[in-house]
């Protein structure tokens, strides 16, 4: 038996909020979108994809499950994306050659260095 990945959920307070964001961020397409699920992939039939589907309470804890990305350039890109909305989180990283952030709804990811 073989298994595909397909996408990962991502569960949210506001679906099409969150799920558009990270779809300008990454430069993803929407290829679902209702009030309570929004799902975007890097091209229209190329998964694995983002699924944001609601939840009716806010995150509580330090994520159990983080996405990092590796760009060409660390610095401009984590400029881009808090200038995008993210933040820089402290979850006790240290000096290293990673950045962590947050979405708007505080899920953390990596923006990862050379």
């Amino acid at each position: 038996m073989a298994l595909e990945w397909e996408q990962v959920i991502v569960h949210s307070l506001n679906p099409v909020t969150l799920g558009q964001w990270w779809a300008d961020a990454l430069g993803w397409v929407v290829v679902h979108s209702s009030a309570d699920e929004f799902e975007i992939r890097p091209e229209p039939d190329r998964t694995p994809g983002l699924d944001f589907v609601r939840l009716e309470e806010g995150k509580k804890a330090k994520s159990r499950l983080h996405l990092d990305f590796r760009p060409d350039d660390q610095d401009a890109e984590v400029a881009r994306l808090v200038a995008h909305g993210a933040r820089r989180v402290d979850i006790g990283q240290g000096d290293r050659p990673w950045v962590v952030l947050a979405d708007p709804e505080g899920n953390e990811f990596c923006v990862l260095g050379p």
